[in-house]
This record gives structure tokens, sequence and C-alpha cells, in this order.
């Protein structure tokens, strides 16, 4: 297989071809779905663990925030409002971007998970707005959206994820496949945290914690869709050596770091002047989830090892997400559904 020669999409039935897939990319399949007959068993579960999670951001009544909101200070209304608009822009991109990846992918059980996955981005970006639409007028939030647009230091990021997200919308390959994925593990699993840790900060002062629940959930899905792509990208490297390269690991390590360096750019555009965040902890945090998505790909840590040097956020970290949706203040024993030996992939 050539890494570059462009994927072609992939039929929607192919009568003579079998059920189970032989390959996430460039492989045979019917295109029909038996959910009891896959190539990779564990994503049933993943598929399952995704749907349990649903939720709606109408659930979730803004009424105490509303009477909040004039009591923040006027630092915190701007961070605030720059902040859920930052993020909407991050989960903008995510929406077709899942789409379009699931038009190439051979294995109907993927695409069913990148399906779910491209939803619950659209709920993501829909929460943004609702939570907007509770605190300011429209013309405040367009105001808003726009200054996301135009921020050199948000641009920056942005254009980082949409420089393989638009070579796979070009030329859709299998190099491009991967680079794109190790991205979506940037944007989901490393990008938001800043925006996070803002809104949790507030959340242990007991201000706008109906704002920190919804960021909670939305942190609880972008935690799996970061764990699943960790995943598919493991096994597309597994069943295509020819992109498991020296070259390829080293743009793993190389891209992870960077995202790194740019979140910390944020952060300090953001959070300097936060009360109760200290920067020098909040970098270690960035590189500590670094570490860790790296490991959920099989690769060795990037920094020093360490422990969550941020524990006050510990209650809202991907250790402690659960199936189920329960105020995230009620400290209960949380744990990711992980492959097993007994499916072919260890603990991660």
């Amino acid at each position: 297989m050539n890494i570059y020669t462009p994927l072609n999409k992939s039929k929607l039935l192919n009568a003579i071809e079998p059920n189970r897939s032989t390959g996430i990319i460039n492989g045979k399949n019917s295109g029909l779905l038996n959910w009891n007959d896959i190539a990779y068993p564990q994503m049933y579960d993943l598929y399952q663990t995704l749907l349990s999670n649903f939720w709606k951001a109408q659930e979730i009544n803004m009424q105490d925030d509303i009477k909040q909101w004039d009591s923040l200070t006027e630092k915190e209304q701007d961070i605030f409002l720059r902040v859920n608009t930052q993020l909407a822009s991050l989960d903008s991109l995510q929406t077709p971007t899942m789409s379009q990846v699931m038009d190439y992918v051979t294995d109907s059980s993927f695409k069913a998970i990148f399906a779910v996955i491209s939803q619950q981005e659209a709920v993501h970006n829909e929460s943004y707005s609702y939570i907007l639409s509770s605190l300011v007028p429209l013309s405040e939030q367009n105001q808003r959206f726009n200054q996301a647009k135009e921020d050199s230091i948000v641009r920056k990021r942005n254009d980082f994820i949409l420089e393989s997200y638009e070579k796979f919308r070009s030329t859709p390959s299998p190099q491009a496949i991967f680079e794109l994925g190790v991205n979506s593990i940037n944007l989901e699993g490393i990008y938001f945290y800043a925006g996070f840790a803002f809104f949790y900060n507030l959340a242990r002062q007991q201000k706008m914690l109906k704002t920190s629940t919804m960021i909670s959930y939305i942190q609880r899905d972008e935690m799996q869709h970061a764990y699943f792509m960790s995943q598919f990208l493991r096994i597309l490297l597994s069943e295509n050596p020819e992109l498991n390269t020296k070259k390829n690991i080293q743009f793993i390590y190389e891209t992870i770091g960077q995202a790194v360096v740019l979140e910390k750019e944020w952060a300090e555009a953001i959070l300097a002047e936060i009360s109760g965040i200290d920067m020098d902890e909040f970098h270690s945090y960035i590189e500590y989830l670094a570490n860790k998505r790296l490991r959920q790909l099989g690769l060795d840590n990037l920094y020093e090892e360490r422990d969550n040097p941020m524990p006050w956020i510990h209650v809202f970290s991907d250790e402690m997400i659960n199936e189920t949706k329960s105020d995230f203040f009620e400290q209960k024993s949380r744990a990711y559904s992980k492959v097993t030996q007994s499916n072919g992939f260890e603990e991660l």
C-alpha cells in the first residue's frame, strides 16, 4: 500500500463483500453492520458507552447561573465569554470532520462510532450557544464569536489542527487520516483544558455551577472521543505497517509536543490573571495530560513522569469519568471502560 494514494469513498452497499470488515481503511466490507460479527468486538462496548452518555443542554436549568452572572468580576465575565466561544470554535471543526472521516472508513462499526462522535460534537457546540443565550444578548454573542475568529493565539491553535484536517479533506489518503487522528487527539485531549480549568476554578468557588456541570459532560465526551481515536490509530498502524514508521512515531511526539506549547500559550493569555490558578502547575498539568495521550497510543512519556499536579480538578479528570450522568461534585469512584487482554489490547 502506498500511504499517499488517495482513499476511495466506501460504497453504501457491496453485496459480494463480507459483513465483517477486513480493514478499517481499504478493507472489504458489504456496508451492512451486524454488531454481533465485527472485527473488533471492544468497539461495541465503546459505542454503548458513548450512547449511555447522551445528554442535551436543555436538561440543565441555567437559572442559578443567570442570577450569579452579575456577581462575577468584569475580568471573570470577559474570560468566561472568551473561553466559551473559543471552545465552541474548536467543536465547530469536529462535527464535519468526523462525518467526512466516516465516508472513507471501511469498517461499519467504526463508521457508527464516528457518526455518534459527530453528533455529540454538535451537542457540545449547541451547549456553548445555550450558555451564551442565557447570559448575554445576541449582539454580544456575535461579537465574541468574531473575537474568537480574530484572536491571533486562537487562530494559531486552530490553524495547527486545520492544516491536517484540510489536508485530509483535499486528499484523503492513509497518511492523511493518520495525521488527522493525531491532531484530533490534540484537539479533544489537550486543547480544551485551559478552558475547562477556568470553569472548574469558578465551580470550586461555588460560582456558575450549572455551566461547570455542562462542561463536565462535555469533558467526559471529549475524553472518550480521544480514547477512541487512540485505539483507531493503534489499529490503523497495526493493520497498515507501512504507516508504522519511525517518521510517523516522531510525528506523533512532535505534534503532541507542539499542541502542549500552544495550549500553554493560550492558558497564559486567558488564565494568568485568574485567582486560584497557578500557571506553573497548569503547565505541568498539560504535560501530564500529554503523557496520558501518548500512553493511550502505546508510546512512552514525552515529559517527566508525574502525578496529577492539579488535584483540585481530579474529580473532573478522565480517570474518574464513568458512563453515567451524575453531579461532578459527587466524589464517586469513576473509571473508563477500557479494552482488555481478552480483546487484544493492554489496559491503558
